[in-house]
């Protein structure tokens, strides 16, 4: 007959003897399940509830119990063949077989001492497995406490077969629960059984808690770099700051330092990295090379924020010699800008300071120290009129120039009257671009002014109407639009040659750009318009109001000459007087993902530029995207380019990506990727293969001077012992000189 005997309780517990849960595991693509330990319902802390078969009285502080003993307290479950407990002393003795439980435990042992009133646990003999993450092994001796495991002549895994690809034995294992971290004391790593590697101190995460340590390294070769290896160790300073130290050790070129440390605190967040390769064995006539980068968001206040992005490089070809984490290779510029914002209820405000570091024979840019800039958010009513007014003030430097100092100051006050509508709407406004110079420099036989004062009006129209229809187009239920836009613009034009170009460029000709009211960046060149622009789109709804398709087009219509773009000559940029720019979207099916561009001048009868992308996004980390780019002047180059990006498992544990990208202009491939992955329950590793153009910045590059930079790499981590980052196979894709970008799919 099974007994029961309270121990610091008031009366005996009747409840069933554990209380579980079901819970379904899937290792390497089989399903296990196992019971979540929950403790025993009504079972109050400091009470201990026990059945038996057969109970024996010691005294009145000490009780032996044998036969199918179960014992339960808020912390665990016991399962014994007998158990002695001394009351008064807290102590309990066991022996098994037995089977532990808690909530973050399950082990099996032979024999069991424990001191309840400190609520630790000695099991000899035993086998344990994690039961909130993967792990599992066997101790002589095994301790819980409070704090974790402790085992002593012990093994650990993640694999969940019965023959562990790898595991570690070691003198001691701690598994701490409070810090989610393990630390090991003279290990030897094991691989299919073979010892390979002696450590005699190691430390591997339990869950996703931060703690300093080595992490993965990567090993390459390339023809660029030679051997490569990187070995990351990451310092956990702090809660809120921590830092990562990576020694780069590349044979060809030398010893490379890399830090990053990154801060976070109630006002600020931000990083800096630092890169520092003393002397390049591959460019002798250099001296150090570096690169210091600095980013910070703060937030001072309700009303304040302040930011700040600077990259700095020790020379033009270090970002295409060794490559960064901070800029890509095929950068030109680097941005080094402070600034700080007021946002108030009636006036947004930002002073900014800003320069850019350009690479390669190219001219170097103005700084802006500084540029404080202000706008009305908030504008003033009179009559239904809304009056706002925009401004800035500016001082630039450019030492290279032949203006070397310049002040630019800049009102542009305006009034608009608006009506929207859910069918219609109708916008006009009035502005008054003032904008006045003081130039600086040697500017005797220049047409550069010292003193100049610009004064334009600006008059605009824009008219959209919306329209909507039941269809039964591709699906039934579907929902069309049509959205037909109409602009007018109107400013005079205006000869500016005697104004020097500062922080001013030419913007983008797609179909949103149709229907701006400026042609230029900032207000250097004011281009001259008196023109229409007539454009509409159309898109496709289906039942559940997702829209699948669209396309949109438009063309500038000018109605005087002296507006037309080619008669004005503001910029040497390429200038097209009759452009038609159209776009489209299509995503007929959840997995199927159409976008493309074009631009066409119909006067020249000639295409400036036209992309397309086509992408499929299959389950199980299936991905394939085709994609074709075209400019016909790019710094007086034509660019026609078509790639492929490819995801493909090849089964449940390989995987294939790739990607190739070919200049069709040249007749060559830039770049070509490949790389294999294999990932189970416990391990994974990569190898990857690349071949790329070389890109030096000093030089411009023919086809026969181009040069081709090929490398292998290979990555391997041990789950439990590394970071799934080490091994995410579609962040390759996201790498190289063309880094994929993930369509947005309205389904998802």
């Amino acid at each position: 007959m099974s007994k029961t005997w309270g121990i610091m309780m008031l009366s005996v517990l009747s409840a069933p003897s554990l209380a579980e849960t079901e819970l379904t595991h899937n290792f390497c693509g089989t399903s296990m399940q196992t019971r979540a330990w929950q403790p025993l319902a009504g079972l109050e802390l400091n009470m201990i509830d026990i059945k038996s078969n057969d109970i024996e009285l010691l005294g009145t502080q000490s009780a032996e119990f044998t036969g199918s003993v179960d014992i339960n307290t808020q912390t665990m479950n016991l399962s014994a063949q007998s158990a002695l407990i001394d009351k008064q002393r807290g102590l309990l003795n066991a022996t098994g077989p037995i089977r532990y439980r808690d909530a973050i435990s399950e082990v099996n042992s032979t024999a069991l001492n424990a001191d309840l009133n400190n609520s630790e646990f000695s099991l000899l003999g035993a086998n344990y497995k994690l039961t909130k993450q993967q792990g599992h092994g066997g101790a002589e001796k095994l301790t819980i406490n409070k704090s974790g495991l402790n085992l002593l002549n012990a093994s650990f895994t993640t694999c969940p077969t019965a023959t562990p690809v790898w595991s570690i034995e070691a003198q001691e294992i701690d598994l701490s629960r409070e810090q989610g971290w393990g630390e090991t004391h003279n290990t030897v790593l094991r691989v299919f059984d073979t010892p390979v590697l002696y450590l005699p101190y190691f430390t591997f995460p339990l869950d996703d808690r931060r703690k300093s340590g080595l992490l993965t390294p990567n090993f390459s070769s390339s023809g660029r770099y030679g051997i490569e290896t990187i070995t990351p160790y990451y310092w956990n300073i702090a809660p809120n700051y921590d830092a990562t130290i990576t020694p780069r050790y590349m044979s060809k070129r030398g010893l490379q330092l890399i830090a990053e440390f990154r801060y976070l605190t109630n006002s600020n967040r931000g990083l800096v990295g630092v890169e520092y390769l003393d002397s390049d064995n591959e460019e002798p006539d250099l001296d150090s090379r570096y690169l210091f980068h600095w980013q910070q968001q703060s937030y001072l206040g309700n009303n304040w924020r302040a930011n700040i992005d600077i990259t700095n490089v020790s020379d033009d070809n270090y970002l295409t010699d060794l490559n960064s984490g901070y800029a890509t290779r095929t950068d030109t510029q680097l941005y080094r800008t402070g600034s700080l914002t007021h946002l108030g209820e009636t006036w947004r405000t930002n002073i900014k300071l800003q320069s850019f570091e350009v690479l390669g024979d190219h001219r170097e840019s103005y700084a802006a120290l500084p540029q404080i800039s202000f706008s009305q958010v908030a504008p003033l009513t009179v009559q239904g009129l809304d009056l706002t007014l925009d401004g800035e003030l500016s001082y630039f430097t450019n030492d290279n120039n032949i203006i070397d100092e310049a002040a630019r100051l800049h009102i542009e006050p305006k009034a608009s009257l608006s009506f929207q509508e859910y069918a219609w709407s109708f916008l006009s406004e009035v502005s008054i671009l003032q904008t006045n110079y003081k130039q600086y420099g040697e500017l005797a036989g220049t047409n550069f002014a010292d003193s100049v004062s610009r004064t334009l009006p600006k008059v605009r129209l824009y008219s959209q109407l919306n329209f909507e229809r039941d269809t039964a187009f591709f699906f039934k239920d579907g929902i069309q639009t049509l959205e037909p836009q109409l602009q007018y613009l109107y400013t005079p034009n205006k000869d500016q040659s005697s104004i020097g170009l500062y922080d001013t460029t030419k913007l983008q000709d797609d179909f949103f750009g149709l229907f701006r009211d400026h042609r230029f960046s900032s207000v250097d060149r004011i281009a001259a318009a008196n023109q229409f622009t007539l454009g509409a789109t159309t898109r496709l709804f289906n039942s559940n109001s997702t829209e699948v398709f669209n396309f949109s087009a438009g063309q500038i219509f000018y109605l005087s000459d002296d507006a037309k773009p080619t008669s004005q000559g503001l910029t040497t940029d390429t200038n097209y007087n009759a452009l038609f720019a159209a776009q489209t979207m299509l995503h007929w099916h959840r997995r199927w993902y159409l976008s493309g561009g074009i631009q066409y001048d119909t006067d020249g009868k000639q295409l400036i530029q036209s992309n397309v992308t086509l992408d499929y996004k299959g389950d199980d980390k299936q991905l394939v995207q085709l994609n074709h780019r075209y400019a016909n002047d790019v710094s007086g180059n034509t660019i026609e380019q078509v790639g492929l990006f490819t995801s493909i498992p090849l089964s449940q544990n390989w995987q294939f990506v790739g990607s190739y990208h070919r200049d069709l202009e040249s007749g060559r491939s830039v770049e070509v990727f490949s790389g294999l992955q294999y990932e189970s329950c416990c391990w994974a590793f990569q190898i990857t293969g690349r071949r790329q153009i070389e890109t030096d910045l000093n030089q411009a590059i023919g086809l026969e001077q181009a040069t081709f930079d090929t490398s292998i790499g290979f990555n391997i981590v041990l789950k439990g012992l590394g970071s799934k980052s080490r091994y995410d196979a579609q962040k390759l894709l996201q790498q190289g000189i063309f880094g994929y970008r993930r369509p947005y799919f309205l389904n998802n």
